[in-house]
């Protein structure tokens, strides 16, 4: 058996559609986790899933960890496949230290040899790519978002089965919540993305690349300097392996050098095209085309042509 959990429900169809295709070569059940799934366990099944397991919990850390370790325990899958978010990769290493197994995380890919379980991912920081293989089940993998399409079938059937355990008492205690402001648009699910990098004199500049972003209906993006260390933009604008990894069909990258952590977030663009005055910058060496120039006089020009 193959288990599926991820509590972001558009992550959760997307690694259901990859565990529907290694569930028939193995020849296997899959079976999705939902917890807290207030009525989503039927579309679960209407994108690959055999059955539903359903978990009536909140979703803390602690307490995923007892409802998925609970149906490890009976069913013993080979595979478990939880969405690379927050909270998946804090809960993915936490249930393989408890079986003693191992855990590979942001995996890019996944393949059958003899029956083994093997995956591939990003290491170095986006340099490299590593094939590996499981010693020891359940194999456990965490799953980027959007690495995968989803796959849907209204005819499928399939069985859900609600599940209760008594749930120990979490080890960390909640004392508030605080919702952040909805952005307009998820960064991840742009389609064509401007970022900001160090290469801005001041955050005044900012407005320059945002108009560069509406004149093309995209997204405003930044580097890791401008989120984290000059704190220009929030977080959610932050694109690289630390933020938001992006797959847009068009990625500008202005005044950003390119280092490998940048690289690593945006290597799924479609078209990359980088704006910068040093003509070594790491970033020429990743983009599609390059514009060796000055951005005060090249943004602008740019903007006026779509005009």
């Amino acid at each position: 058996m193959i288990f599926a959990f991820s509590e972001d429900i558009e992550t959760a169809f997307e690694i259901l559609a990859k565990g529907r295709e290694i569930a028939d070569a193995l020849k296997s059940e899959l079976a999705a986790i939902s917890i807290e799934g207030h009525g989503k366990e039927e579309i679960c099944i209407t994108y690959g899933a055999d059955k539903v397991y359903s978990i009536d919990s909140g979703l803390q850390a602690d307490l995923i960890v007892d409802c998925i370790s609970s149906l490890i325990n009976p069913y013993k899958p080979e595979i478990l496949l939880i969405g690379g978010t927050r909270l998946g990769k804090e809960v993915a290493p936490r249930i393989a230290q408890k079986f003693g197994v191992g855990c590979a995380s942001d995996c890019i890919d996944f393949s059958l040899v003899r029956g083994e379980l093997i995956v591939k991912r990003f290491v170095l920081g986006g340099r490299f790519i590593a094939t590996q293989r499981f010693l020891r089940k359940p194999q456990i993998v965490t799953v980027p978002p959007r690495r995968f399409e989803k796959k849907l079938d209204k005819d499928r059937k399939g069985e859900i089965i609600k599940s209760s355990i008594e749930l120990v008492e979490p080890k960390v205690q909640i004392l508030v919540i605080k919702k952040k402001t909805p952005e307009a648009l998820r960064i991840e699910e742009a389609s064509i993305i401007v970022s900001a990098g160090r290469g801005l004199k001041k955050k005044e500049d900012l407005k320059l690349v945002e108009s560069l972003a509406k004149a093309l209906g995209g997204a405003l993006g930044c580097s890791r300097s401008v989120a984290a260390d000059l704190k220009w933009l929030p977080e959610e604008h932050w694109v690289g392996l630390s933020g938001h990894k992006v797959k847009p069909k068009l990625y500008i990258a202005i005044g950003i050098s390119g280092q490998v952590q940048h690289i690593a977030g945006i290597r799924d663009s479609k078209t990359i095209l980088a704006i910068n005055n040093d003509p070594n910058a790491p970033i020429f060496k990743a983009c599609d085309y390059g514009i060796v120039g000055d951005l005060y006089e090249v943004v602008p020009k740019l903007i006026e042509i779509l005009k």
